[in-house]
């Protein structure tokens, strides 16, 4: 049995670190199969398996320093930041955080909170065509809003085109109240909830008005050519191939775009084939385009959606096995 102990200076920073009620040991604890324990501020490591032990301890030495250092230390950065460490050790974990800080605008600055993360957000800044594909919770609109207000404020593209398909859980739009704005914007809303997060209402209102941003059912894409301009296409799972297609040869001079969506929620008709799972297809290895494949690990959200995530991922393959077998 290896056992290492670590004795922390400051006693506030420590019970910070340690979580509430010993929270964030307890989570450390689920991952790596080590015991952790604490006493004031004090905290004990121990396990059959050495190197583990060392490298928890070296994982709460580090987070130690994160909090000292003034890093607001949230409950899901634990798992995230420890499963950084997991895939490579050697991460300095303060190093890390510094260099990932974006800056979107004076009111927010975001953190990658997990490599994949990081590649997404470095891919989108360089590269014309950017693919996000993974389950909810993982960032991938909220991390394109942020980069499409940064380069708006920085003046390296003159507007926002935020675009979804009107196709949700089945609904109908001929079926819901009002005109067709009126229809479409309950499935815009996430990505209204985004721009706010990062501009003040007020300013994201006079772009809006002014034509700086816009935020437009897919339909509205047809015939145009959207030039410097970063437009981001939400929910692309529930594109038809054509609509696909449609979307992806707008891109006029100066503009760039990210596609997002997760191909375990199609929402289209049985016999309409996915635009986004046909795109990952064809664009597999075409220049100028990243393809960011986020998992289950990569979920942000509640630690209760990464368990939800992976109940529905075996369900899904029980599923497809029992076809198989039939």
């Amino acid at each position: 049995m290896e056992r290492q102990d670590i004795t922390f200076e400051n006693p506030d920073f420590a019970r910070e670190v340690f979580g509430p009620g010993n929270a964030h040991l307890e989570t450390v604890a689920g991952i790596t199969g080590v015991t952790v324990e604490s006493r004031g501020s004090e905290l004990s490591v121990f396990g059959d398996d050495h190197d583990m032990v060392h490298l928890v301890c070296r994982y709460f030495a580090q987070i130690y320093d994160l909090v000292r250092g003034g890093h607001q230390l949230f409950d899901r950065d634990i798992e995230q930041s420890l499963r950084i460490m997991l895939r490579d050790p050697s991460t300095p974990l303060k190093k890390y955080y510094q260099e990932a800080l974006f800056t979107v605008s004076p009111r927010k600055t975001v953190c990658p909170k997990t490599v994949t993360q990081r590649e997404y957000l470095h891919a989108m800044r360089e590269l014309d065509l950017t693919l996000g594909i993974g389950p909810a919770g993982t960032g991938k609109t909220y991390l394109a809003v942020a980069v499409g207000v940064s380069l708006f404020l920085q003046k390296k593209v003159k507007r926002l085109v935020l675009t979804r398909p009107a196709v949700e859980a089945g609904e109908k739009l001929g079926f819901l109240p009002g005109d067709l704005v009126e229809k479409v914007n309950p499935y815009l809303r996430p990505l209204y909830d985004a721009l706010n997060d990062m501009l003040d209402y007020a300013r994201v209102q006079e772009m809006i008005a002014a034509g700086a941003i816009e935020i437009a059912p897919l339909a509205f894409m047809r015939g145009r050519t959207l030039n410097n301009a970063f437009v981001i296409l939400d929910e692309a799972q529930n594109t038809s191939p054509e609509q696909m297609k449609m979307f992806l040869t707008r891109l006029g001079y100066g503009s760039r775009a990210v596609v997002t969506g997760d191909v375990t929620q199609i929402d289209l008709p049985a016999h309409v084939g996915s635009g986004l799972v046909q795109a990952v297809e064809v664009l597999e290895g075409v220049q100028g385009v990243a393809m960011i494949h986020f998992a289950e690990d990569d979920v942000i959200r509640h630690p209760l959606v990464g368990r939800i995530v992976r109940a529905y991922d075996r369900h899904r393959q029980a599923a497809l096995a029992r076809e198989g077998r039939g």
